[in-house]
């Protein structure tokens, strides 16, 4: 396999196309690890949480000159104060991250990809620092097998639980059988409630982009309600986020929703419509609501949407939330590899 090195976002950018088609075909096709959101997690080096970091995306070509692998990678000095190459991403606000490649390339493309970090031209690295990878996931036991061939340290930690609930593609059906007696009769009770509140309500999905602006604003806003979120959003985080849902929106994949009492936002949920799965990114709730449920109730509706739309998967993403599990959430996790040499 043929490798090459991309050192730069002009390079990165000439891949655009072809990571994408890649991803889409690869073992771990997640949104996380969609060109344009690594692309605007780079720029910010994702809001701000590392200070420094050197790209070095690794991409290689089969026989056929077909891209084969990336491993989208950069160069920083990790939490553990060591130099480290450290997945785009990386680590806060990137839920699921992994290596891209087909399953039938991704054990030739590790073993080629380890070849090159032996190497004298690679940086100088110490460990490789992998957050977020999936515990289901194809690369991690060919991570350690290939580790293990060169002689080098592999260490498994378990992280977040990822609840996610298959759906039925019925909105009746998925409350009768993923949910228990008790919630489900909370779920109901609490939407219809929302529909005789005093002041009339609605929920929506923003469809129109001359407005996309404006109500991505509104949900930063509603995010500030929250005392830690309002700490977490930093000005370059404000930046990140911004940038990344105008970058989502334009292919094709930002859901952003909300619920409006009286024309008052009460609750947000910014998530990815992408490959026939909801991934629920952020949420945000306005305090002065709690009466009426805000969250519960919008959650609910967009339960009901993406089943009536026939999404296969309804995937809560990182924290092990009640209210997830309340909803018929599955566990599963998240974890990190780290490799030292």
């Amino acid at each position: 396999m043929q490798l090459q090195v991309i050192r730069s976002l002009t390079e990165m950018d000439a891949l655009a196309g072809e990571w994408n088609d890649l991803l889409h075909h690869s073992a771990s096709d997640v949104p996380f690890l969609r060109y344009e959101y690594l692309q605007t997690w780079f720029s910010t080096l994702g809001g701000g949480e590392w200070p420094t970091g050197d790209l070095y995306v690794v991409a290689g070509r089969n026989t056929q000159g077909s891209l084969a692998g990336i491993a989208p990678l950069f160069f920083t000095t990790n939490r553990d104060g060591e130099p480290a190459l450290m997945l785009l991403g990386s680590i806060e606000i990137s839920d699921y991250l992994d290596i891209i490649a087909r399953a039938t390339d991704l054990e030739v493309f590790i073993e080629a990809l380890f070849d090159h970090l032996s190497a004298p031209q690679a940086p100088a690295w110490k460990s490789l620092d992998w957050w977020n990878l999936l515990d289901s996931s194809a690369t991690l036991p060919l991570l350690q097998a290939a580790a293990a061939r060169r002689g080098w340290e592999y260490t498994q930690e378990t992280l977040q639980h990822c609840p996610f609930i298959p759906l039925p593609g019925d909105w009746e059906q998925y409350l009768a059988g993923q949910v228990d007696k008790k919630q489900r009769h909370e779920i109901r009770r609490k939407m219809r409630r929302a529909e005789s509140y005093e002041e009339p309500v609605r929920w929506y999905i923003v469809q129109d982009e001359a407005v996309l602006d404006n109500e991505i604003e509104a949900f930063l806003e509603l995010m500030a309600h929250d005392t830690n979120k309002k700490r977490f959003l930093t000005d370059a985080m404000r930046l990140q986020m911004r940038l990344g849902a105008q970058a989502t929106w334009k292919a094709g994949y930002l859901q952003l929703a909300f619920l409006e009492a009286g024309g008052q936002k009460t609750a947000g949920y910014i998530n990815f419509d992408y490959g026939n799965q909801i991934w629920v990114y952020n949420s945000a709730l306005n305090f002065k609501y709690l009466e009426l449920s805000p969250g519960w109730v919008l959650l609910g509706y967009l339960l009901q949407w993406a089943n009536e739309n026939k999404r296969a998967v309804f995937d809560f993403l990182r924290g092990d939330e009640d209210y997830k599990y309340r909803f018929g959430g599955i566990d599963r996790h998240v974890v990190r590899v780290k490799i030292t040499r």
